[in-house]
């Protein structure tokens, strides 16, 4: 049988408030208390536990190392509460109002339509928001509990996720673009003396500029936006082949003929917020997302391959963003 834990989520609370608000009364004003009963709180729980939370240094009460540690789990153990109420509240309501699905803009975003448009002629009175993310800002929207569900290229320390696609990535520019005109296979060297269009990382700690360390680069927030600029050939960019192959055919754009690196791939994953909280609306919007791309797979072939069944290693799979 498990103990009883001594400690009460209260005290845990009025132990992280001390230290997110830096003082014990900043944290009664903050927890609407009075400093004596978050003094006791705090007071009371290394009593129980036998260790020290807290020294004076100077004027200022610091973290010791214990106290590091437990503020840690405490704020752990506090998020997990958090998530489990919020899950029962959607268990016991049954099929969730609204679903909150973040896409890396590198996935086809028609895929994603049809899955939408199935899942309305099924549940068409559930709401569903879609946020359209790049790079960290997926994995932003997963660890600030933003959204239910999300297709990423990278899976955030904590989660777990299943392969879904790989997608292949082309070098392009306009036929007519400088790069085009040099004859030869490019270089990485011949790249960076012209713009490189980049798509804007949605994270808050956003990672922008060239990659490949272009003299030039303009910045952009959409992935139509980045495309229609190198259709007037204002620059180049690396895209999922799938996505500009209207204009490849038209002639719009042309796989520049890079010695090395011309292509390149990039894995997407399904990932939940929390799978053992899933209520059924998103559990099947996840069905209907992988049927969907198995289909895609089989008609598109190379366009559309699916990923092999294995988790991502360690140093985590390479990153990509529509024309980064």
């Amino acid at each position: 049988m498990t103990a009883n834990p001594r400690i009460s989520l209260e005290q845990w609370r009025a132990l992280l408030a001390v230290v997110d608000a830096g003082g014990y009364a900043q944290a009664a004003e903050a927890l609407h208390k009075s400093q004596s009963a978050v003094t006791y709180a705090v007071q009371k729980l290394e009593s129980l536990l036998g260790v020290k939370a807290f020294e004076v240094v100077g004027r200022k009460a610091q973290l010791t190392p214990t106290g590091e540690v437990l503020y840690r789990r405490a704020k752990a153990l506090l998020d997990e509460a958090s998530v489990l109420e919020g899950a029962a509240g959607s268990l016991a309501a049954g099929w969730e109002p609204e679903l909150r699905l973040a896409m890396e803009i590198i996935f086809p975003t028609w895929v994603l339509l049809q899955c939408f448009a199935r899942f309305g002629e099924e549940r068409p009175q559930t709401r569903i928001e879609l946020y359209e993310t790049v790079i960290s800002g997926t994995e932003e929207a997963l660890l600030q509990r933003r959204v239910d569900l999300a297709i990423c290229s990278q899976i955030p320390p904590g989660f777990a996720g299943d392969p879904l696609m790989r997608l292949r990535f082309i070098a392009v520019a306009h036929p007519d673009h400088p790069l085009h005109r040099l004859g030869r296979p490019l270089t990485l060297q011949d790249l960076r003396k012209h713009r490189h269009l980049v798509i804007r990382d949605t994270g808050s700690q956003r990672r922008s500029g060239s990659w490949v360390g272009a003299e030039q680069s303009w910045t952009v927030g959409q992935k139509a936006t980045s495309i229609h600029a190198a259709c007037m050939g204002l620059g180049f960019a690396w895209y999922p082949e799938e996505t500009v192959r209207n204009e490849l055919e038209r002639g719009l754009l042309k796989p520049l003929p890079l010695r090395e690196g011309g292509a390149r791939s990039a894995e997407l994953y399904l990932v939940f917020a929390d799978r053992d909280y899933a209520g059924p609306g998103t559990r099947r919007l996840a069905e209907m997302i992988r049927e969907s791309v198995q289909g895609e797979c089989s008609r598109h072939g190379v366009q559309l391959t699916p990923s092999a069944p294995t988790m991502p290693a360690a140093g985590a799979p390479e990153r990509a963003s529509g024309g980064c």
